[in-house]
């Protein structure tokens, strides 16, 4: 939060973002769904997948990236995996049902797997792999992404920076929920720093050279002029220091994400006619769900999970901590906070959102 944000209800946003969506021709549905990812990542306190997103989607539609009536099938199936083709739409409506569907094989077989190609950006892994807790089960969801992350040795940027979320329900504490991008950093969070005009670490990103840089809006425009230089795996540039590991799980979330549901995969992803112009994205997702009785009683699971959690928060604190927390754990505390008092808007996000609500009609978006 910083100063001069502009707080507005989560239920406003959702309604904006929904209506700006359907006046492009999304189904009501499907608009609602990519809302509610959309806010849910602000509520988190990802405000780099949040609303800001937005203008992507509505750039993507109007120049025929993204399809607003696209009519997802299953091109393959058996009774505990399938695979999905999303006819270029929206990514967050498809990867909603695709966790659902993971989530009914589980039930059925305790297990459930579902891939999905010919997609687009979905917002937060985590709102998919959270979707499995409803029904005490684990949810597992990784997706490929555009080209941003250097690997190992390398100069330029092939893989992306790939997610993995993992939710796994516990009894009375809060469910340990892992989202994390398998680069140091997203784009999304160099575009904030690009907007409050702050230096990123130098751990983060290199420049068109391979050179640690501080300055986000430069490596953001190499990006985009695709001019070299990019974003760093988990562990940075060098060995030493464990950028290898980042780099393996980046590469591994691409086989699952893309080769194995038959995705475009690094640098095939967001391809480009003869004449330049953007293709559909055709980024894959894969999406899990474990029954815990698929291996011990869930009574059981759930009273260890309380006890393992426990045991890490209660354990001796380092200087000058006080406190211990467990992954997602941040993220709940900061939902219920906005929940009550609004989400918090950068200046430069609130006028985008004003700016598109004026583009279609909506003359007073909150």
């Amino acid at each position: 939060m910083e100063q001069g944000d502009l707080y507005v209800s989560a239920e406003k946003l959702r309604a904006f973002c929904t209506e700006v969506l359907e006046r492009l021709e999304v189904p009501h549905e499907d608009a609602e769904i990519t809302a509610r990812v959309l806010v849910e990542a602000d509520l988190r306190g990802i405000d780099s997948h949040g609303v800001a997103r937005l203008s992507r989607y509505v750039n993507g539609i109007q120049n025929g990236m993204m399809r607003p009536k696209a009519k997802p099938r299953i091109i393959h199936e058996t009774p505990s995996t399938a695979t999905i083709d999303a006819d270029a739409g929206l990514g967050q409506p498809v990867s909603f049902n695709a966790m659902k569907l993971a989530m009914s094989k589980a039930c059925e077989h305790f297990l459930g797997f579902v891939g999905v190609k010919n997609s687009n950006h979905f917002g937060i892994a985590g709102f998919y792999a959270m979707m499995a807790l409803a029904e005490d089960m684990i949810g597992i969801c990784t997706t490929n992404s555009e080209v941003l992350v250097v690997p190992t040795f390398a100069k330029d940027a092939i893989l992306g920076t790939n997610p993995i979320a993992i939710a796994i329900p516990a009894g009375k504490e809060r469910p340990f929920v892992l989202d994390m991008s398998t680069a140091t950093v997203t784009r999304g969070k160099l575009e904030v720093y690009a907007r409050l005009e702050k230096e990123i670490p130098p751990s983060w990103a290199t420049d068109e050279n391979g050179i640690a840089t501080t300055n986000p809006t430069r490596v953001l425009q190499n990006i985009i002029k695709r001019a070299g230089g990019g974003l760093l795996p988990l562990g940075g540039s060098l060995e030493e220091s464990g950028g290898h590991k980042g780099y393996g799980l980046a590469l591994a979330v691409e086989i699952f994400s893309a080769v194995l549901p038959g995705a475009l995969y690094a640098n095939k992803v967001y391809p480009k006619n003869s004449e330049g112009k953007p293709l559909p994205s055709g980024l894959g997702h894969f999406f899990g769900a474990i029954r815990i009785d698929a291996f011990r009683s869930k009574e059981e699971f759930k009273h260890d999970m309380d006890d393992l959690i426990q045991r890490l928060k209660n354990s001796p604190k380092a200087a000058g901590a006080d406190r211990i927390y467990i992954h997602g754990e941040k993220e709940f505390e900061k939902s219920e906070y906005l929940a009550k008092h609004g989400v918090p808007l950068n200046a430069k996000v609130a006028a985008d959102l004003q700016s598109i609500g004026k583009q279609i009609g909506l003359s007073e978006p909150f």
